[in-house]
């Protein structure tokens, strides 16, 4: 496990200029090993005692992020699954829940392999406890999230469904959601999310506006936000928030749109920020 460096210590009389933190998970908050360091930890609860609420604003669906926030000890609102769900983590419920069209998936991932060739798919089931179906040929990255392989690709479609991934056996992420994006962008938005994680999601849904309800929720506008992330699906994040923060780590991509570079998630990029706002 990465060491943690020492804190710099926030002054008692500080106080921090933003009601709400956004972060992102994977690369972000999530060191490598997938845990949240001490020292981020420290700097977030020093945070939520200066005034402010932190939210996480994840692309994963809630059955893959309710574990991380059970061990963080965090009962507030989360934004999930690209922003299609507003998750009450202290109450384990589903406050709103977007679903994608079946039938209007099917037609954009029948006009992207027109355009560029069979595509390996898995599709992330609606729900608390929505599984992630994953078809015949599509690579799974390595970590402990729970899948089921389906050998008969219709299985994919037999439940409601909040994202599909696609993966192209030839082109790169960068390519693979560029050609989709070219091709199918009136009817889906296609969303780049991670290493072999390009998503189809309902027309105009995006973490900005599952964030935007679930700070309505709590009484805070975008005007009061800092947001940190390090893919291309935080983009709309960054242009909501206030301030946009991306890591070190993050796509090139994200860091042409961000107000503030800050260090990697292995090197605890969001408490670097939030200990010197803390210090005014």
């Amino acid at each position: 496990m990465p060491a943690d460096d020492g804190p710099a210590e926030p002054s008692s009389a500080g106080s921090f200029p933003y009601k709400l933190v956004a972060t992102d998970l994977d690369g972000t908050l999530l060191r490598d090993d997938h845990t949240v360091s001490t020292r981020t930890r420290e700097a977030l609860a020093a945070v939520t005692a200066a005034g402010a609420a932190h939210i996480i604003v994840t692309g994963r669906a809630v059955p893959w992020t309710r574990h991380i926030l059970d061990d963080l000890g965090y009962e507030g609102l989360a934004v999930c699954g690209q922003g299609a769900q507003v998750y009450h983590a202290g109450e384990h419920r589903l406050l709103t829940s977007v679903t994608l069209d079946r039938q209007l998936a099917g037609l954009a991932l029948a006009k992207i392999e027109a355009e560029a060739g069979p595509l390996a798919l898995a599709a992330s089931r609606d729900g608390l406890d929505g599984q992630v179906m994953v078809g015949p040929g599509y690579r799974l990255l390595e970590g402990p999230l729970p899948t089921v392989a389906v050998k008969d690709p219709a299985e994919l479609w037999s439940a409601p469904l909040n994202k599909v991934y696609i993966q192209h056996p030839e082109l790169d992420d960068d390519a693979l959601a560029r050609v989709a994006r070219a091709t199918v962008g009136s009817l889906v938005d296609v969303v780049m999310a991670g290493a072999g994680v390009v998503e189809i999601l309902p027309l105009g849904l995006s973490k900005a506006t599952g964030l935007s309800l679930a700070a309505r929720r709590l009484g805070v506008k975008a005007a009061d936000t800092i947001a940190f992330g390090d893919m291309p699906n935080d983009i709309p994040m960054f242009g909501w928030a206030r301030h946009g923060v991306a890591m070190a780590n993050a796509h090139e991509e994200l860091k042409v749109v961000a107000d503030e570079i800050t260090t990697s998630n292995e090197d605890d990029g969001i408490a670097v920020v939030l200990e010197r706002l803390l210090l005014g």
